[in-house]
């Protein structure tokens, strides 16, 4: 059995505070422009055995990671939208935590997996189009007490993604579940 901390960070903890380059800022986009899709590729025909499965002792479920992502890039989106139309402003930070309690969480998967595609495509036609200037537009994060540039929430997000993804496809590779990906 693997250690709790490859399991909760499959591909490393984010490098807060990271510069990248044009180059990597199109590979970052690119990245979250296809994680929906490729999300919906390995859980879409899933049934409630597999999404109900922790990813990792005593973590979410498969459901509640699907659903997380979403209220998650949801936010992230607004808050990019914040930084490109308001000076700095403080954002709203959410305890993740508990919205993973609330009855929305106990839902098919489909509902968030259409929000992510949808909302996927609308983040991604903004960011694509962004200045250097519009990259480095800031929010400001009370929890954490710093005003995050959006070149560098690009990302985080980029990472969010691949993380959360890392968490299922790795729970489906320890259960065998991707030979025959189905039910």
């Amino acid at each position: 059995m693997q250690d709790i901390d490859s399991l909760r960070y499959p591909i490393g903890h984010f490098a807060h505070g990271s510069v990248f380059s044009p180059e990597e800022l199109k590979g970052q986009i690119r990245s979250i422009a296809e994680m929906p899709i490729r999300l919906t590729e390995l859980v879409g025909k899933w049934g409630d055995d597999r999404l109900d499965t922790p990813y990792r002792p005593e973590g979410w479920t498969v459901r509640q990671v699907v659903h997380h992502v979403a209220d998650s890039h949801i936010n992230a989106y607004v808050r990019t939208k914040l930084a490109l139309t308001e000076d700095n402003p403080t954002i709203s930070p959410y305890e993740e935590g508990e919205w993973a309690k609330l009855p929305d969480y106990s839902l098919e998967i489909a509902s968030s997996l259409v929000i992510l595609r949808n909302l996927h495509q609308r983040w991604t036609t903004v960011l694509e189009s962004l200045s250097e200037d519009q990259l480095n537009r800031t929010y400001f994060h009370p929890a954490s007490q710093r005003s995050f540039p959006v070149s560098e929430v690009i990302g985080i997000y980029a990472w969010h993604g691949e993380h959360h993804y890392q968490h299922i496809y790795r729970l489906a590779a320890r259960n065998g579940w991707l030979q025959n990906n189905v039910d």
